[in-house]
């Protein structure tokens, strides 16, 4: 199992995964957009994708970052956005692997942090990230302006 760094050259396995990962939160399949969407998002350099291969070099999970600076720390920081790996692919520990990119990434990038969030009821995902390093805030409260 190996993590790389997703390019456009990725972007059928990409996109298969994707629309996986939008399915598991109740979206219907669009392999079309997704495809636009991802491809958008690496053209402009506007996110970080990795991709997370087994022994074959088939894709069975990424995770997919999005910049974001703190003003009073004065530094870059990371919102991991999206992390899927397969079903039949998962206790195999693709998503520590990707965790651990994810970390290296932000370090070599000068971040200050990284953050995340994810649905309460999500435990398995929560597990993983506590494991990982991440702690849940307890300082603050998040608010969100729903744009229609």
């Amino acid at each position: 199992m190996k993590i790389i760094k997703a390019g456009i050259k990725h972007i059928n396995e990409l996109t298969e995964l994707f629309d996986l990962y939008r399915q598991f939160y109740k979206k219907t399949s669009d392999k079309d957009s997704a495809k636009i969407f991802l491809k958008e998002r690496i053209k402009r350099n506007e996110s970080a994708i990795f991709l997370c291969l087994d022994e074959d070099g088939n894709a069975i999970g990424f995770t997919q970052l999005y910049p974001y600076f703190t003003s009073v720390g004065m530094k870059r920081a990371w919102i991991l956005n999206d992390m899927y790996v397969r079903k039949e692919s998962r206790k195999l520990g693709a998503g520590e692997k990707l965790m651990e990119s994810v970390r290296k990434f932000a370090v070599k990038t000068g971040s200050g942090f990284v953050m995340l969030e994810t649905h309460k009821t999500n435990k398995k995902a929560s597990k993983l990230y506590e494991k990982m390093g991440f702690k849940p805030d307890r300082e603050r409260r998040y608010y969100y302006l729903e744009i229609k």
